[in-house]
C-alpha cells in the first residue's frame, strides 16, 4: 500500500473502529426503555395514549408519543434518573395550540405514573403498563368468513356517541356528514378483513383494527405515499406505493392482522407487507393492546360510504 493510500485509509479505519466501539457500549438495560400503553385521566374520563422510549447512541433517551388524538410525535430527549425512577420530557403542540406539552413521571414496580401538563395549560394524571409484544409464532388457522353488514339494518353495530348519523340502505353503510364514529358489537383478535369504501373529494375516514390501529381512508390520488394518507397505518407505517382511485369511485382494502403484524392490500395491490404496528394510533378506543377489539369506522371527519364488509377471524 503506497503512502498516499495509507493516509486516506487510516482515518476511515479509525472512524469505523470508533463507531463499532460506540455501538458496543450502548446501554440497552435502562428500565424505562420500551413501549408503554398509557391511560390518561382527563376530567374524570380515561383516554388512551402511548409512549415509546429507546436509546440513541450511548446514553441519550429519545422516543415517540401518541396522545388521545393526532399521530405519533417524536420526542427529542427524555430525562431519566435511574436512582429514583423519575423522568420527564416536553414536546411542541401538534394539532392543538398553546405551549409545549410536558410529561413528568415515575417508573416504579414495572409501571409508570405521573402528570401531563397539556398545551392548553391543564394538568392530567396518567398511568402506564408495558405494551405486550404480541408475537405470533405461527400462521393462524382461519375460521369461516362472516359478513358484518346487513342489507338494511345497523344490527351488530353501535355508534360511539348519541349523535348517530350512520344509515344502511341496500347494503351500503353511509355517513352523510360528520358525526359519530361506528363500531361492531363483536370484538376480534387476529383476522382477515375485506372492506370497500367510497368518499367525496377531500373527505377523510379511517378503519380501526381492534379499535386501536387506524388504516387511513383519505382522498389521496396522485400524492406521494405517507402514513397520514390513504393506505397508511396512521403516523406509523408508510405504503410502498399508492394505487389510489379518484374520489367518487369504490375502492377496497384487504387487511390481515396477526398479533402486531399487518398486511394491507389497496385495490388488489399489496402496499404494506407483514409490518409490525408499534402501538395504538390517535383516536383509538383504548390502549389495552393485549385484548380483542371491534372494527371501528371513523365518521367524524367527513362523508364516507362503506359496503361488503367481511371478516375472517382466526379460530
Amino acid at each position: 500500500m503506497n503512502k498516499l493510500l495509507k493516509r486516506i485509509c487510516m482515518p476511515v479505519v479509525l472512524l469505523l473502529a470508533t463507531a463499532v466501539s460506540s455501538h458496543a457500549q450502548q446501554d440497552t438495560s435502562v428500565p424505562l426503555v420500551g413501549r408503554w400503553d398509557m391511560s390518561v385521566n382527563m376530567n374524570g374520563k380515561d383516554y388512551p395514549s402511548w409512549l415509546e422510549v429507546e436509546v440513541s447512541g450511548v446514553k441519550t433517551l429519545v422516543g415517540r408519543f401518541v396522545a388521545s388524538g393526532g399521530s405519533a410525535r417524536p420526542v427529542a430527549k427524555i430525562n431519566f434518573n435511574a436512582a429514583d425512577g423519575k423522568f420527564d420530557f416536553s414536546i411542541p403542540p401538534q394539532w392543538e395550540s398553546g405551549a409545549d406539552m410536558v410529561m413528568n413521571g415515575t417508573l416504579a414496580n414495572g409501571a409508570l405514573s405521573g402528570t401531563i401538563l397539556s398545551s392548553g395549560g391543564k394538568t392530567f394524571t396518567f398511568t402506564a403498563v408495558r405494551a405486550p409484544k404480541l408475537y405470533a409464532t405461527a400462521e393462524p388457522a382461519w375460521g369461516e368468513p362472516v359478513k358484518l353488514l346487513k342489507e338494511n339494518s345497523l344490527d351488530g353495530w353501535h355508534a360511539q356517541s348519541a349523535n348517530n348519523q350512520w344509515i344502511v340502505k341496500d347494503g351500503v353503510l353511509t355517513s352523510p356528514k360528520s358525526g359519530s364514529n361506528l363500531m361492531t358489537d363483536q370484538k376480534f383478535g387476529d383476522f382477515k378483513l375485506h372492506i370497500e369504501f367510497k368518499y367525496p373529494a377531500g373527505s377523510n375516514s379511517g378503519v380501526y383494527l381492534r379499535g386501536r390501529y387506524e388504516v387511513q381512508v383519505e382522498d389521496s390520488k396522485g400524492k406521494e405515499p405517507s402514513s397520514h394518507l390513504l393506505g397508511g397505518v396512521y403516523g406509523f407505517l408508510v405504503p410502498n406505493h399508492l394505487p389510489a382511485k379518484s374520489a367518487g369511485e369504490w375502492q377496497s382494502y384487504d387487511i390481515t392482522l396477526v398479533g402486531r403484524m399487518v398486511t394491507v392490500a389497496l385495490n388488489g395491490e399489496e402496499i404494506i407487507t407483514k409490518q409490525n404496528i408499534p402501538g395504538i394510533t390517535g383516536g383509538a378506543l383504548d390502549s389495552k393492546e393485549g385484548e380483542p377489539g371491534p372494527i371501528f369506522l371513523q365518521g367524524d371527519h367527513g362523508p364516507i360510504e362503506y359496503r361488503n364488509i367481511t371478516i375472517t377471524p382466526a379460530k
